[in-house]
Parts: C-alpha cells; sequence; structure tokens
C-alpha cells in the first residue's frame, strides 16, 4: 500500500509484482522515470505511452522524488534487463 496519496498512481497485488502503477494501466512509475532519467522529454514520454496524460507522467516524477532509492534500483534493474 502506498503510504501517501497520489491522484494517478496506484499498487496492486499481481500486477508489475505489486510495484507502483500507473492507475488504469500496467505501466510502471519505474519506466516513466526511466526514460525521463535517460534524456526523454514529458511529451516524448506521452508519446511512447499514448495512454498517459502528461499529468500522469508528472506523478511518476513526483513519485520518484519521493521513493528515489527504490525507484532507482527497479530502473537499474531494467536497464540491466533483469525486469519482468
Amino acid at each position: 500500500m502506498l503510504e501517501q496519496t497520489y491522484r494517478h498512481i496506484t499498487a496492486l497485488e499481481g500486477v508489475r509484482s505489486g510495484r507502483a502503477i500507473v492507475q488504469g494501466t500496467r505501466i510502471g512509475v519505474h519506466d516513466v522515470a526511466g526514460m525521463v532519467l535517460n534524456g526523454a522529454s514529458i511529451d516524448d514520454v506521452v508519446r511512447s505511452f499514448p495512454s498517459l496524460t502528461r499529468a500522469q507522467v508528472y506523478e511518476c516524477m513526483a513519485y520518484y522524488e519521493d521513493h528515489k532509492d527504490e525507484m532507482d534500483l527497479l530502473i537499474a534493474r531494467q536497464m540491466a534487463g533483469a525486469d519482468e
């Protein structure tokens, strides 16, 4: 369960290993944050994930800032090819 309230982010048991996702999708917050950290603009992310709004992408980045250690680990795993 998320300890802070986010309008567009949730975590569901059995979806993406219970990690934070954008509500109504299977898109992981770490997927979005990883793209931005690797140089993608907010608009690039929205083009890559057309079901996301700019507000959802910005909230993913806010979540990233609030959970940086956890997110950095997930992003590093993903970059290494170890993501589910």
